[in-house]
């Protein structure tokens, strides 16, 4: 069975940059994309940002752009996702998906992890 698990979210204070994690098994990770998603209080579920199967290739959301990093390692089948300039907007359930921008509401997601930002 697929799973990911994400961690390394909490309440952030200002000026902290945390990196959220995402161990992937069940599947053989370097054949995917992978993305992560948020999703606040209220709201639907947010691209956040995508990375091509080999690292290659990342997009970013407009809102994130320019603060966030995505990379993977696959030796270790893990996503990351460093975190820089954080506002409170960024507040919300972070989910990592086994799949890209165009279809990852029907892939597998994780449990996520809540990061809230300090005001």
């Amino acid at each position: 069975d697929v799973q990911l698990v994400e961690s390394g979210g909490g309440l952030v204070q200002p000026g902290e940059s945390p990196r959220l994690s995402c161990a992937a098994s069940g599947f053989p990770f370097t054949w995917y994309d992978m993305t992560w998603v948020r999703q606040a209080p209220g709201k639907g579920l947010e691209w956040v940002s995508s990375i091509t199967r080999h690292g290659d290739n990342v997009t970013y959301a407009d809102s994130v752009k320019g603060r966030f990093t995505i990379s993977r390692d696959n030796t270790k089948a893990v996503l990351y996702l460093a975190m820089t300039a954080l506002k409170p907007e960024d507040s919300a359930v972070y989910f990592c998906a086994n799949g890209n921008k165009n279809n990852f509401a029907q892939r597998s997601r994780g449990q996520g992890t809540q990061v809230t930002v300090s005001s």
